[in-house]
């Protein structure tokens, strides 16, 4: 049996664009100690599959990471053999905030060395010592006390669209390279209440397990994530205390939490918190763009880029592997700060 898509990903997409069923767009997590992830994978595969769930899923030894989009005529079936799954069982499922049911338009199941990379040692410390998880009422009456920091264990093109109102957001690339910072930059503040907080909790449950290791005493995790906290400060009528947008690993880019917009066009300088990648497959690129300079740029980041997208096939495959582009330069979101070399 096909135990993977084999379709190009235009005709999915287009595929995807012409169903009118509607679905919606999950994300859950399990630490779990996996003996034998390929078979779980293969297992797995087939039951979701069957269901025509879509998403992005990474299995370890240490458990599961999952971004999914479930066809809504299925979703209690779903939820059903989900649980069947005895560390599955009553697992949280973060339900998206903004959804148009167009967040994947594939199953994708990788086997990874850890569902997140964080470039840990989980032998050097006790990893089921994690920091206390606050609700959202919690979250909102602890963060308004004076002896208490906010940490955003994010990446700076997450934060950079939306965060917590008075939180530290580290200037990083990715959760590995967080780790370090974050602990530095805490460095004057072990007496006080760190409350942390991520997308939908899993990096939390990991970093404040290490950052009590690290001699952290009173250390917090928003449950949930900003998805959870969103969901519940809705439901309950509580001051929601972040503003911008919710970015997420999926075609959408982002939920809007508030109609603040905190960030600006990478290109022009405008307002602006649409994240997209560089038109050009050979940059691809993430940054900021605003909807002029999507329409001036033809959705790329620059004009070399645009110039280049414009040529016949033939000459682009000759000319990749002589030509740099931002994303051959630079990481994630950081054409920002090279903004003027390749766009005018």
């Amino acid at each position: 049996m096909q135990l993977y898509n084999k379709v190009d990903k235009e005709v999915l997409k287009q595929k995807l664009q012409e169903d009118s069923r509607p679905r919606r767009t999950i994300s859950f997590y399990q630490y779990h100690n996996l003996a034998d992830p390929t078979t779980f994978r293969d297992e797995l595969y087939i039951l979701l599959n069957k269901l025509e769930v879509y998403g992005r899923i990474y299995i370890s030894q240490e458990g599961i990471n999952a971004q999914i989009s479930v066809l809504e005529a299925n979703y209690e079936t779903f939820v059903q053999d989900l649980y069947t799954i005895d560390f599955l069982n009553g697992v949280r499922l973060n339900h998206a905030i903004e959804d148009d049911g167009k967040s994947f338009y594939k199953l994708k199941i990788k086997i990874r060395n850890k569902i997140v990379a964080d470039g840990l040692d989980d032998e050097s410390f006790d990893v089921t010592n994690r920091g206390v998880h606050l609700s959202a009422a919690a979250f909102n009456e602890l963060t308004d006390r004076d002896d208490t920091v906010i940490i955003d264990m994010r990446n700076h093109y997450e934060s950079e669209v939306g965060h917590f109102r008075e939180a530290i957001t580290p200037d990083v690339e990715t959760f590995r390279e967080s780790l370090p910072i974050v602990e530095e930059m805490l460095g004057d503040h072990k007496d006080k209440n760190i409350v942390m907080y991520c997308t939908g909790g899993i990096r939390c449950e990991k970093a404040s397990a290490y950052f009590k290791h690290k001699g952290f005493e009173k250390v917090h995790q928003l449950e949930g994530g900003i998805i959870e906290y969103t969901r519940q400060a809705k439901e309950q009528g509580l001051p929601n205390k972040f503003i911008g947008k919710n970015f997420v690993f999926d075609e959408r880019m982002g939920e809007k939490i508030s109609e603040d917009v905190i960030s600006k066009c990478h290109q022009c300088g405008q307002p602006s918190d649409n994240h997209t990648n560089c038109a050009n497959d050979a940059c691809h690129i993430l940054f900021i763009q605003c909807d002029d300079c999507q329409a001036k740029y033809e959705t790329c980041c620059s004009t070399k880029c645009m110039d280049f997208n414009r040529l016949p096939k033939e000459e682009q495959d000759a000319l990749k592997a002589t030509t740099e582009f931002n994303g051959t330069k630079f990481g994630k979101g950081r054409y920002k700060a090279h903004k003027k070399k390749d766009q005018l």
